[in-house]
């Protein structure tokens, strides 16, 4: 059954005005150390997935670099997870839309930790347009920004640095695969994002670089909420097979397992965490 009732946020949401609360895995995530030693950057880690794969992480033995753009609060609150779990955790607050900051994300890692392993492309943007007109165009060039250029500095400030074994995930979508009208900018990145990732796993494998992406189906995260219209909330996610949205919690396990050396010969892979539905 979905108990999600109708709720809107401007953007980008907070997870405390989320109801229910989402589940990041606070309670149930149990570690077994297959992270130890690692140093990990995660972008849009101040709540939704990105948070449940830092507390993931965490609990696996990695430090970790929280990147958001200005939710301090929800900020904190994953640092103090990945602290509560025994790790150094580092909050930087900016914009990845900027290359700049980007590059400065990276630096940031490299200067608190010494080292770096693994690169989570997570932070993401979308809007709710019924019409191609309604898109304005500062807009559509801001979600690409967030969703698809992020990923390309990123990795090209952080690939330099990764040593052989080194992993870099990216957040793709279903969307990618069976688009829905109403988001056509957040679609089209998202079906980038799965190329591009497909590109570097083979640009990148004689390096012993890995690359990998996750394609989340409907997600329960402060993103919906504060960029759909409350109508649509109500019931999220009740359309897929399993009958109900996922929770972050529910998609920190396969990040875990691709950072890990357990994943030693999975690169170029695509993993659907849908709840049933299937990806092409």
């Amino acid at each position: 059954m979905n108990d999600i009732p109708a709720q809107h946020q401007t953007p980008p949401g907070e997870t405390g005005r989320m109801k229910p609360q989402p589940d990041h895995g606070e309670d149930s995530y149990r570690g077994s150390g297959r992270l130890e030693g690692k140093a990990a950057v995660v972008t849009g880690a101040d709540s939704g997935i990105g948070r449940a794969v830092a507390l993931a992480f965490a609990r696996e033995g990695a430090d970790v670099l929280i990147s958001y753009l200005d939710e301090h609060e929800d900020a904190r609150e994953t640092a103090r997870l990945v602290e509560d779990a025994g790790r150094k955790a580092v909050v930087l607050a900016g914009d990845v839309a900027d290359p700049a900051h980007c590059r400065a994300i990276i630096d940031r890692a490299l200067e608190e930790f010494g080292h770096l392993e693994v690169l989570v492309n997570n932070a993401a943007f979308q809007m709710t347009h019924e019409t191609i007109e309604e898109i304005p165009d500062e807009e559509w060039d801001r979600t690409l920004a967030i969703n698809l250029s992020a990923f390309f500095h990123l990795a090209k400030a952080a690939v330099p640095h990764l040593p052989a074994g080194g992993s870099i995930i990216a957040s793709t979508s279903v969307n990618s695969d069976d688009p829905p009208p109403a988001l056509l900018a957040y679609n089209a990145t998202k079906a980038g994002i799965a190329n591009m990732a497909g590109d570097l796993s083979q640009m990148l494998g004689e390096r012993g670089i890995r690359v990998n992406s996750v394609a989340p189906g409907p997600i329960w995260t402060p993103l919906i909420p504060s960029t759909m219209p409350a109508e649509q909330v109500e019931g999220f996610g009740q359309q897929v097979p399993l009958g109900r949205a996922g929770q972050p919690a529910e998609l920190a396990p396969v990040y875990v397992m691709l950072a890990s050396d357990e994943s030693s010969y999975v690169s170029g892979a695509r993993i659907a965490v849908t709840g049933g539905k299937p990806i092409l």
